[in-house]
């Protein structure tokens, strides 16, 4: 602080007009920003590289309401803008507000004038008839220019940073001499690490001349702080202009209005497709006035981005996410994509995916297993580019080994890949359009539940490109549309297995449902498209999808942060059991998420057998281990000792510790685990069942490897990840996890009005059960041919079976209604999938519990075929 105060009395006098002490002069290292100025950026990533920034506050963002000020907003953006300076950036701020804060010190000192007067001579009964009259603009810039400028640098000051002040007008560009003057000025004050706020000079400019805005390619009217931003931008040679208004950006039609879209990127040429609402409530600009001057700000070589700062949820980070590079507001761009953009992908997968979910279950089936073909028929292009990717992961050196591993494919692995696709295929053929429940409301209204597509799905992985096929298969199967967002480190090996997913896609013309993102968005910024992603799916570290977590605050996220899975070796444990439970939960794939990563051993097996046997084989495999507190205290030299408990490795690394019982064990993984997956080894099993019971974790299992938390190994064909939510979907997520339901009512002309008590109707929620028939069963699932039912029906065991094949003999014109005191279903060796997937429901509106026999009726159908009876 000294030795700034110091420098001040060293610079020219001239510098002490801002009337805040300077700081020291900076030297710029221009390594931090190497760009030369003359081109616009083409993209948003790249604005993090902008040296010289101009940001324009707009009269909405300065003030509050008609006259006074937003102190509150002003001194965020006065933060960011500090910020911003100190790393060495060049910041200028071309502001409104003036004439509102004129107008505000005016009209008080009016009324107060007023109030003094009319009390003398008129009485205090005549003070409520004051009126304010209307005040000039120019007089109102005049007396509010010194109180704003006050205000700024009393709020720079706190950030030690120094400002001065310049008021222009169209003279100061227009004269030769004039703008050397200014431009002179401009580059001494960011020479000398100052601030300049610019303003027109409101208290002596003429009134804006109407359609005056542009005069050709080299010369803009100074008409409004827009126009002077641009120019200002243009003449300095800045990188980036940022033109703070109160909306969010540019819209394709006045935002408020039906199906009005914010831009994103808005290219040169493109003005004819937007309509223009009406300026803002404050000022004299306009949208139509910012994309003007924006557009010719950007053939100067400036780069432009409008974004709303007057919301209070991100204004004290616009400017700063802005020059991060993160989607915010619209950025303008000479440079047009050569592929669709995020936006459009996402549209063009939702239209595509209501396609998708409308194909009937055997062509989607028909999509799956022609993918589950192209991966073993193109395994050796497959390869060849995940060589590739490997080849740069290795030479680059950015990439751990276990993101290493997760990379790689092989022949073994695509075969398995295909052998998952086939199950799937087979067992998702009644997955859409199942009814789950059917009610009779009143007479002729009948009530569905039944299973749809969530919608539009985000899925987000790292460097596991045999996530694309399995994720593609599950979205067709549930009829979703798919947005994929692979790291890098594997496109070569994204790019031919999307192309794949299109190729099989295409047998039914629905080849837009899965789109790959290939542009430079962020992940943070697909996280903010809340209103066309209905759920996102992270698959990687757990550093991603906690930060996926943070920035998706409007959309689902199903995942899980971390694995940080428990093995628990019993005092009754087996020794073999434990030895190869450990081994296959350790090293069969350290870097999955269902790998072990904490060993809790029972006390009293420490300095037994069975401890030191696992303790050379964990040795052998070359684990290293870490001591927990309790297990280091019993070792007079133990091995490293971890920091966390609550560690997850990925990698040939464990940590060991010491419980007293299973319900310590049960405790700790409550405290330390991440509610994935959790294993208990013993013979003793009223101990297992107790930790199966109480442990609170997506997968609990009992004298079992905790690989297998696996949607394949589970039967479900393929998993988009796993969930340690408590709603929605838990534990490996496959098809049913993708589906969501919607209710169906069917009636005839009925009305709310006929069940009051006036009405003519009664209410019967009756439950509509399995029906069988001559031609099948219907239950909201394919009909199954009755002679399939006849020769599986006694697959069932007892007198359920021996029922259901007596009711499987209706009379011709009959059908029989069948209700068991308890579900059953048609299970069994030798039973067709599409037999067991059929529920016989209990009668559960029965009168008599002492019955367990079935309730069997048979009923005469109307001529429409449908039961009297159901």
């Amino acid at each position: 602080m000294f030795a700034r105060l110091a420098l001040c009395s060293h610079l020219p006098s001239r510098i002490w007009q801002s009337n805040v002490c300077p700081v020291s002069i900076r030297a710029y290292s221009k390594a931090n920003f190497p760009r030369p100025h003359g081109k616009s950026f083409a993209h948003r990533s790249e604005l993090k590289q902008a040296k010289r920034i101009v940001v324009k506050l707009g009269s909405a963002v300065v003030t509050r309401d008609e006259c006074g000020l937003a102190l509150g907003r002003l001194a965020s953006i006065v933060e960011q803008v500090a910020m911003l300076q100190n790393q060495g950036r060049e910041m200028m701020i071309v502001t409104s507000g003036a004439v509102a804060f004129g107008k505000q010190r005016l009209r008080h000192e009016i009324l107060l004038s007023q109030s003094v007067r009319q009390a003398l001579h008129s009485g205090q009964n005549q003070l409520k008839e004051m009126s304010v009259p209307v005040l000039e603009a120019r007089a109102c810039a005049a007396a509010g220019q010194s109180g704003l400028m006050a205000l700024y640098e009393a709020m720079f000051t706190q950030y030690s940073t120094c400002t001065a002040q310049i008021l222009v007008t169209n003279l100061d560009f227009h004269d030769e001499q004039k703008r050397r003057n200014l431009n002179s000025t401009l580059h001494e004050l960011l020479r000398m690490n100052i601030v300049p706020i610019i303003n027109t000079n409101d208290a002596v400019v003429p009134p804006p001349v109407p359609n005056s805005d542009l005069q050709g390619v080299n010369v803009i009217s100074i008409k409004d702080n827009d126009s002077l931003a641009a120019r200002l931008a243009v003449e300095m040679k800045a990188d980036l202009l940022i033109a703070l208004s109160d909306v969010e950006g540019l819209y394709d039609s006045p935002p408020g209005t039906d199906d009005a879209k914010l831009i994103d990127i808005f290219y040169p040429g493109d003005q004819q497709s937007i309509t223009y609402g009406t300026k803002s409530r404050v000022g004299i600009g306009g949208m139509e006035a910012k994309v003007k001057a924006a557009l010719w700000a950007l053939q100067g070589g400036t780069s432009v981005v409008i974004a709303n700062g007057t919301h209070p949820k991100v204004t004290g980070h616009v400017i700063t996410d802005i020059v991060d590079g993160k989607k915010v507001g619209t950025f303008f761009s000479e440079v047009k994509p050569a592929g669709p953009t995020v936006e459009q992908q996402t549209e063009m997968a939702r239209h595509a995916g209501r396609a998708l979910a409308s194909l009937n279950p055997e062509q989607r089936e028909e999509i799956i297993c022609s993918l589950a073909e192209l991966l073993t028929e193109k395994k050796d292009e497959i390869l060849s580019a995940n060589k590739r990717d490997m080849e740069l992961a290795v030479s680059s050196g950015r990439l751990s080994q276990p993101l290493i591993d997760r990379l790689s494919l092989s022949t073994a692995k695509l075969n398995s890949l295909a052998i998952g696709l086939r199950q799937l295929a087979v067992s998702s053929r009644d997955s859409v359009g199942r009814v789950l429940r059917r009610t009779r409301v009143a007479n002729n209204l009948e009530l569905e539940q039944i299973t749809v597509p969530i919608g539009v799905l985000l899925v987000i992985f790292e460097s596991r490109p045999d996530c694309l096929p399995q994720v593609s298969a599950l979205a067709i199967a549930s009829g979703n549309a798919l947005l994929l967002k692979g790291g890098k480190e594997a496109s070569n090996t994204n790019k031919i297995l999307h192309q794949l997913t299109q190729e099989a896609l295409s047998i039914h013309g629905v080849t837009d449902a899965i789109q790959l993102v290939s542009t430079r968005e962020d992940v943070e910024d697909l996280c903010r498209l809340d209103k066309m992603i209905d759920l996102i799916i992270p698959r990687g570290s757990s550093q991603l999808v906690r930060n996926i977590q943070r920035a998706a605050k409007g959309i689902p996220v199903l995942g899980h942060s971390e694995g940080v899975c428990h093995v628990y070796i019993d005092s009754d444990a087996s020794i073999d059991k434990a030895i190869d439970v450990v081994r296959d939960s350790k090293c069969d794939y350290p870097a999955a998420c269902n790998a072990l990563e904490t060993l809790l051993i029972h006390r009293d097996l420490l300095r037994t057998p069975i401890f030191d046997q696992i303790i050379d084989m964990l040795r052998t495999e070359h684990v290293k281990i870490h001591a927990g507190p309790r297990f280091a205290s019993y070792l007079t030299f133990s091995p490293s000792e971890v920091k966390s408990l609550r560690t997850e490795y990925g990698d040939l690394e464990c940590c060991i510790e010491v419980v007293d019982s299973m319900q310590d064990a049960v405790d700790h993984i409550h405290k330390y685990g991440s509610s994935h997956t959790d294993v208990i080894v013993t013979e003793n099993e009223e101990t297992a069942e107790q930790f199966l019971q109480q442990v609170d974790s997506a997968c609990v299992f009992w004298n079992s490897s905790s690989r297998f938390a696996d949607g394949y190994r589970f039967g479900l064909g393929a998993e988009v990840g796993i969930s340690t939510a408590r709603i929605h979907a838990r534990g490996p997520v496959g098809l049913e996890g993708l589906l969501t339901t919607k209710w169906v009512l069917r009636g005839d002309g009925h009305t709310v009005a006929d069940f009051s008590e006036q009405g003519s109707m009664k209410y019967l929620h009756e439950n509509i059960r399995a029906i069988v028939t001559a031609s099948g069963v219907r239950e909201g699932t394919p009909t199954i041919p009755l002679s399939q039912l006849q020769q599986h029906s006694l697959a069932l065991q007892g007198q359920h079976g021996q029922a259901l094949a007596a009711a499987l003999q209706p009379q011709q014109g009959q059908q029989a209604v069948f209700r068991f005191p308890a579900a059953v279903s048609l299970t069994g060796a030798g039973v067709p999938q599409q037999l067991q997937a059929i529920q016989v429901y209990p009668n559960t509106q029965s009168t008599s519990n002492s019955d367990s026999s079935p309730d069997i009726s048979h009923t005469s159908t109307n001529s429409t075929g449908r039961s009297n009876l159901i």
